[in-house]
């Protein structure tokens, strides 16, 4: 009999998800299935991505819904448009083979007249991102009068983006008596608040232990200087072949510049951030699904929701400024049972965030080298090898050829015409890699201790960086996105190559490589902001550099408590969508004049 038969799904669903691949139920769903099925219950679930959360709720949700009454009985709220149309799609898939099933999709970056004229048409299943959601109600366009179910997808992370004022605006608008089903990768403070507010003896569910990584995936990390990061990642790149890979950065401008740069290189890459449309963003994805893309360069809240198979790499080019967006980087790959590599490439003041990591994890990194130029060479050569072996044969298509073909090599020996074919593929890396330097830095791991590193000089900067001080911070509404980005647009230097950034009161330190240090001085010269002089100093000679020195927070590059929150997250929700994650200029970002560009009806929140 099939085990999903056997927690209690009926025989349409099942054969339906069998078409689809289902076999066994992942830990996820062989435990909360059957919870769930009984209906009586508030859930909370802690599993890691990955793991077949979707299939957890959406097939008891098919189990207990009429769908005879075409009105809204199930709302299902997560934190990306991408998530919502896998969501949707998924639900949509396991329902092939019943009657009247009506999935709704309701999303910003899409037409929400579309949107609302498929709500009156009659919709049991309602997925749909906070803020768009809000917009419907707000129109009076939907009845959660007859909601029995609220899912809360993602739960950490629509917390992390700020939606909480969403979420429980929405959740006053349903029924009291209704059970509410929590699923989240990890579970901090705010999440456990959610639970408590609005659920009753709900039945917890943890698979592993608490904020763990997935066990199949393995996790790594380099140490290079930062002026030779971009190298370093390339020469990753090219000792992995075969590489299915989504690569993290800090900003939009950072994702952007270095999928352009990729491209330029010769590489499948493309990016895949807030600025895209949704169509930009689908065309993107299609790709990516397609693997005519081979790395994704993707910002944190851009990537939730991908869920595509065999994805053999996870590479953080930057960390992130939450641990648990890590957790959430690395779980798009070693998905459903299947191993995977998650790679963070950093300088040495970064060891003690790694550290940290760790410490949460529940798991050791593995310090790796950077490949020598002949370990690329070699690894490239034998793939190509392997390709050839093992390359299908049409022999009734190619054997009309193969007299002129031998023709044509018969003043050649079998070892030249083996050397000729390797080096029409391969001869860019021997140029390119050609007296390749050595990319490792020394990660001097006894002057650092958990995040906090003793300083080789009076200051304590990387050798590689300038730390210069500017008379802004947190009270003129500044975050470390927005002040990468007010720094890069007003002195033209690359986002990339910004180093750590520390923002405090009523001003901020920030790093930026020693050769580029005098153009950004020079830059902010006769500079406002909102009327006064900006200054910008060595943070040496700044007279807030005493005072940065006693905060327990400045040393290190180790990550902030949470009850500041990072300063440097990025929301996506549409209509409702804006961008605090800073660097480069356009729509998309904060108007330096002062002045807020919020949406309509936007309330800007951090955590």
């Amino acid at each position: 009999m099939n085990p999903f038969i056997e927690l209690g799904i009926r025989h349409d669903i099942v054969n339906a998800i069998s078409d689809l691949g289902f076999e066994n139920p992942t830990p996820i769903q062989e435990q909360s299935i059957p919870v769930l099925l009984t209906g009586s219950n508030d859930f909370v679930g802690l599993a890691q991505t990955g793991t077949g959360k979707t299939a957890a709720f959406g097939l008891p949700l098919l189990e207990l819904i009429d769908f005879d009454q075409n009105k809204p009985q199930a709302l299902i709220l997560c934190p990306t448009r991408e998530l919502c149309l896998q969501i949707t799609s998924d639900i949509k898939s396991y329902a092939k083979n019943m009657h009247n099933v009506k999935v709704v999709a309701v999303y910003g970056g899409a037409s929400i007249m579309d949107q609302l004229r498929e709500i009156k048409r009659g919709v049991q299943i309602v997925v749909a991102t906070p803020g768009r959601m809000l917009d419907i109600i707000g129109r009076k366009a939907i009845d959660f009068s007859d909601i029995q179910y609220v899912v809360l997808d993602e739960a950490d992370e629509m917390l992390n983006m700020g939606f909480q004022e969403d979420i429980n605006e929405i959740l006053s608008t349903t029924p009291e008596e209704k059970k509410t089903w929590l699923f989240s990768a990890t579970m901090p403070a705010e999440v456990r608040r959610i639970a408590k507010n609005y659920m009753t003896d709900p039945f917890e569910l943890t698979m592993g232990t608490k904020n763990t990584g997935n066990v199949n995936i393995e996790h790594e990390y380099y140490v290079v200087k930062a002026r030779e990061k971009y190298a370093a990642f390339k020469r990753i790149v090219d000792f992995n072949p075969e590489i299915f890979g989504i690569v993290f950065c800090r900003t939009k401008i950072e994702t952007q510049e270095i999928a352009e740069s990729l491209i330029k290189d010769g590489y499948n890459a493309d990016s895949l951030h807030g600025d895209l449309s949704q169509q930009q963003r689908d065309k993107v994805m299609k790709r990516y699904r397609d693997r005519s893309l081979q790395l994704l360069i993707a910002t944190d809240v851009a990537a939730r929701g991908i869920d595509v198979s065999d994805v053999t790499h996870v590479i953080n080019y930057s960390l992130p400024d939450e641990i648990e967006n890590y957790t959430h980087r690395s779980g798009r790959t070693g998905r459903a049972g299947k191993t995977g590599i998650s790679i963070a490439i950093i300088n040495a003041k970064e060891i003690g965030k790694i550290r940290q990591i760790e410490r949460v994890l529940g798991k050791k990194f593995v310090k790796a080298e950077i490949p020598t130029g002949f370990d690329v060479c070699e690894k490239q050569l034998f793939g190509l090898v392997h390709k050839v072996h093992n390359v299908a044969v049409n022999d009734q298509q190619i054997d009309q050829y193969i007299p002129r073909i031998m023709e044509e090599f018969k003043e050649l020996s079998k070892e030249d015409i083996i050397k000729r074919f390797a080096s029409l593929e391969f001869n860019r890396f021997l140029d390119y890699y050609k007296n390749a330097p050595d990319l490792n830095a020394s990660a001097d791991e006894s002057r650092v201790r958990d995040g906090e590193r003793t300083p080789r000089s009076g200051s304590g900067v990387n050798a590689d960086y300038t730390r210069l001080f500017i008379n802004l911070g947190s009270v003129d509404n500044f975050t470390r996105g927005d002040l990468l980005g007010y720094i890069c647009n007003t002195s033209k230097i690359n986002g990339r190559g910004v180093g750590k950034i520390d923002v405090k009161g009523v001003y901020s330190f920030f790093e930026v490589p020693n050769d580029e240090a005098q153009q950004v001085v020079d830059a902010f010269k006769g500079a406002n902001f909102q009327g006064r002089e900006v200054r910008i100093e060595l943070s040496g000679a700044a007279d807030g550099e005493r005072s940065e020195s006693r905060s327990p927070r400045s040393s290190g590059g180790g990550y902030p408590r949470r009850e500041g929150g990072s300063g440097n997250r990025e929301r996506r929700d549409g209509g409702r969508e804006r961008s605090y994650s800073g660097g480069g200029s356009g729509s998309g970002f904060r108007d330096f004049s002062g002045k807020s560009k919020e949406d309509r009806g936007e309330r800007r929140r951090r955590f």
